[in-house]
């Protein structure tokens, strides 16, 4: 019996979801009401209070299932492409999922969110973004350091979504996106496949990425080693709560 009742909840849950989805979508979040969304599904308003607290609760549901849809739509790591286009498919996968879900997409990413209140599957999707820029850095290709990557290519790609949702369709630049993906793979990647950048940052970096496979360190002389590498690579203090929501390791 409570595993009928269960079922019945989540199904119930999904059907208010879906419909606060489709009036998103159709009028904005302010067409979202309790009353619009009891309607659309069917239920009575102590139904939509029962299950989400209240209309923000419901708002975050529906922002967690977004997260859910976009990391099923994001493309995965692909270990047989070259990892810099592997990031440049991951940006536009994000930048695509953006244009076409405009209303979730600026739930999802239109309000500051600490990391410690990410969804899960927000969580997930940053840790999809952490290893492609990480296989970047160990082919050698990474000028600066993983944090800073990371962070560089969430802000710019995020942003460069949100203003194209912003701007009519009829004066978008439709060259913007690339644009902008291209300037920051420039800024954060060499060109040659496998090549170490030249000089102590880029061999930091490289060494870096790959010093947890190592086994000729204790743990210790470990730690000691990519505390000094991140020094090198001049990793940013500010990014690091950052790539601990993205699950990427940190230094101390």
């Amino acid at each position: 019996m409570d595993t009928v009742r269960s079922a019945a909840a989540d199904n119930t849950r999904e059907r208010i979801i879906a419909a606060a989805i489709e009036l998103l979508a159709e009028g904005g979040r302010d067409a979202v009401s309790t009353r619009a969304v009891s309607a659309a599904a069917g239920v009575q308003a102590p139904t939509i209070y029962r299950l989400f607290g209240d209309k923000q609760g419901l708002l975050d549901a529906v922002a967690s299932h977004g997260f859910r849809a976009y990391l099923n739509s994001k493309t995965a790591v692909n270990k047989d492409m070259d990892p810099v286009d592997d990031l440049r498919a991951g940006w536009d996968a994000h930048v695509e999922f953006g244009l076409a879900n405009p209303a979730l997409f600026a739930l999802m990413y239109g309000e500051a969110r600490p990391a410690a209140s990410l969804p899960p599957a927000a969580v997930a999707a940053l840790k999809v973004l952490g290893r492609k820029v990480k296989r970047v850095a160990e082919a050698g290709r990474l000028r600066v350091e993983e944090e800073r990557a990371t962070h560089l290519v969430y802000a710019a790609g995020l942003g460069t979504t949100l203003t194209l949702i912003s701007t009519p369709h009829e004066a978008r630049d439709p060259a913007l996106s690339e644009l902008t993906r291209e300037a920051i793979m420039a800024a954060i990647t060499t060109d040659t496949p496998a090549a170490p950048v030249a000089g102590p940052i880029g061999a930091a970096v490289a060494l870096r990425a790959v010093l947890p496979q190592t086994n000729s360190l204790t743990t210790g002389e470990q730690a000691l080693m990519q505390e000094w590498l991140d020094r090198i690579a001049g990793r940013p203090d500010a990014a690091v709560a950052f790539h601990r929501a993205a699950g990427t390791p940190a230094s101390h």
